[in-house]
């Protein structure tokens, strides 16, 4: 399993990752473009509020981070074909997506300090 203090650090590298991705691989596409931005700047802020090592302010427990991390990945695989952009660029949201899937399955589900009450 993957310590909550290390699958925060991926949080908000996969975050800021997300946002220069488009800039990197010079995506045209306006919709693909700012659905990365968009949900980097997400991803950081849901990670900064997550009562975890990583988070900044503990206002959502961590199990509902890893469903949010869940429902951000399966959208960011599916958004090419449900935005109509797949023909011209989908490997990065589905590699993404994927990946953000898999990390939460195994990521320990508690961290490993005492949650706030």
């Amino acid at each position: 399993m993957i310590p909550t203090k290390i699958h925060g650090y991926i949080d908000y590298l996969v975050g800021l990752f997300l946002i220069i991705i488009p800039f990197i691989l010079v995506i045209n596409n306006p919709t693909a473009k700012w659905l990365l931005i968009g949900l980097g700047v997400s991803t950081i802020f849901y990670s900064a509020i997550t009562d975890y090592e990583m988070g900044l302010v503990g206002i959502i427990n961590f199990k509902i981070h890893l469903f949010i991390d869940i429902l951000a990945g399966l959208f960011l695989a599916v958004a090419p074909w449900l935005f109509g952009f797949a023909d011209e660029i989908y490997w990065p949201f589905l590699i993404i997506g994927i990946g953000e899937i898999l990390i939460s399955f195994i990521t320990a589900k508690k961290p490993r300090y005492p949650e706030k009450a």
